[in-house]
């Protein structure tokens, strides 16, 4: 008459919100219309989202728990309805720009503009699955200054020699001269990098960077080739260089950062 299982019934009966009833002789349980009604107000309460370890007051009449119940529920469910809401307006960003839903969506349109200007395949799964990677260890506060930093590249102003310089390394092969790896590392220093270290993107995230070293140089040995490799490689010795004399200027008397 409830419409509730054996099964269920014998879960109420070891949460505690149903008392167990006397079995008769043939060893079957014996419920009353006093079940029945207590059986129908588990019910209800549960149907509004009320747990079994918290119904025990309301059902047994012993506190005025009731208004507090209820308050706790609608803050609940109003977190429920945010997040879903968010989750939406989120399903919506993507569709917009037709990207992959396992991308961090603060970086899928970015992405998203960098992958349509003929890069290859191999090309565009290694920038998206190496920021996947990135945007886990930088945390909230690290992809928010990376996804700033992604707007300044897509900047119409630069995007396309950023492209250029993108699509120059997905060319990369056994047949590349030394002079061309030294030209793309020279336009990745003079355009990408200034936008790097500039006053709203510059930032320290909190990164194991052995870790993400060891990470990215793991990954990238599968996907890239041998020039591509080198060449990021070199670009990571120009970097370090670059970072170490900011740093020597930032401290010598006289100079301002």
């Amino acid at each position: 008459m409830t419409g509730v299982t054996v099964r269920t019934l014998r879960h109420y009966h070891k949460v505690g919100v149903l008392a167990e009833p006397e079995r008769r002789s043939n060893g079957y349980r014996e419920y009353t219309v006093h079940d029945l009604i207590r059986v129908l107000r588990i019910r209800r309460l549960a149907s509004l989202g009320i747990a079994l370890d918290t119904m025990g007051d309301l059902l047994d009449g012993t506190g005025d728990t009731a208004g507090d119940l209820l308050d706790e529920l609608d803050a609940e469910l109003s977190a429920q309805i945010d997040h879903l809401t968010g989750q939406r307006e989120l399903i919506a960003r993507l569709r917009e720009h037709n990207v992959a839903p396992d991308l961090p969506p603060e970086l899928a349109p970015f992405l998203a503009v960098f992958a349509g200007t003929g890069t290859s395949p191999d090309l565009a799964r290694f920038d998206r699955e190496q920021s996947i990677l990135i945007a886990h260890l930088a945390g909230e506060d690290g992809v928010a200054h990376i996804t700033r930093l992604y707007q300044l590249l897509s900047d119409p102003a630069i995007a396309p020699t950023v492209q250029a310089v993108n699509q120059q390394f997905d060319t990369l092969g056994p047949h590349s001269a030394d002079e061309e790896i030294e030209e793309l590392i020279d336009s990745f220093m003079s355009v990408v990098v200034p936008v790097m270290f500039t006053g709203d993107t510059e930032f320290e995230p909190e990164v194991d960077h052995s870790l993400l070293t060891e990470f990215v140089t793991e990954y990238s040995e599968d996907l890239l080739n041998e020039q591509q490799r080198r060449t990021l490689d070199e670009l990571g010795d120009r970097l370090s260089h670059y970072v170490e004399n900011r740093e020597t200027s930032s401290t010598t008397p006289g100079r301002e950062r």
